[in-house]
């Protein structure tokens, strides 16, 4: 499991597993951390006064912690479960599977690809990390828009062919779908070709992560159907798509008119 370096910081929230309990406090071990020791002190278990911790904590429990002492000349750091807000207990937890998935999916795709912890690190992880914040939440754009996620952030080629196949395995990305429909006419004796060359162009407008797909209802009705998993970029490429045709319609004498089209 990725292990974070030194030691951690005053007020900081960190997963920690019950190691051994006493009868004035308790010693944890801080996932994020390798397993450094942390001591809980009695009085900072409960916020309610209980006879014995272990009404409270057992060993091997998964505890959210703040951190409230470090000294770092002497590498001790003292815990307290009672400041810990139930809200971000909830959020830190939340925060810690999310970061423990996506380095699952990192450490599958480095033993395929014959590479270390350090390398997956170095190339993927701090570069995701430094852009996103949160490793997932770039792997999930990358599964919703597609490698170039990855290329932009500086992920070397020869990691992005093997996420990109492996990413789609652990994270399902929502679809959504908009669609709009086009009557068109004209009475120009080439309208045939007219009304073709604006579904070309029309077709050339959205952007990666948008799938588009044109059809016909018959003459002169044509559906233009988005797909993808952002409902506001569906929205802004279907109005440029508006834009560009009404545009395009003047030009060659194209007549046309739109229709939002509900979908179940």
């Amino acid at each position: 499991m990725l292990k974070k370096e030194g030691l951690p910081s005053i007020n900081e929230l960190c997963i920690a597993t019950v190691d051994k309990i006493f009868e004035l406090g308790a010693y944890v071990k801080l996932d994020e951390y390798g397993g450094l020791e942390a001591y809980l002190p009695w009085n900072e278990v409960s916020s309610k006064w209980v006879k014995n911790i272990r009404e409270v904590i057992k060993e091997g429990q998964k505890i959210v912690v703040k951190i409230i002492r470090v000294d770092r000349r002497k590498n001790q750091v003292d815990v307290s479960l009672k400041r810990v807000a139930e809200a971000e207990r909830k959020r830190k937890i939340k925060e810690w599977k999310r970061t423990r998935r996506a380095w699952k999916i990192l450490e599958t795709v480095a033993k395929g690809l014959g590479a270390t912890p350090e390398e997956a690190y170095s190339e993927v992880w701090l570069k995701l990390e430094r852009s996103y914040g949160d490793v997932m939440a770039g792997l999930e754009e990358a599964a919703a828009v597609g490698a170039e996620v990855l290329r932009k952030v500086g992920v070397p080629d020869r990691w992005i062919d093997a996420l990109m196949e492996e990413v789609p395995k652990h994270i399902r990305v929502k679809r959504v779908k908009i669609a709009e429909r086009l009557i068109m006419t004209t009475y120009e004796p080439d309208g045939v070709y007219r009304i073709r060359e604006m579904l070309k162009a029309l077709a050339e407008v959205p952007k990666e992560g948008v799938t588009v797909r044109i059809y016909t209802e018959g003459a002169p009705r044509y559906v233009v159907e988005l797909v993808g998993s952002d409902y506001k970029v569906l929205e802004a490429t279907l109005s440029e798509m508006v834009s560009k045709a009404e545009t395009l319609g003047k030009k060659l004498g194209v007549s046309i008119s739109f229709e939002r089209i509900k979908l179940g």
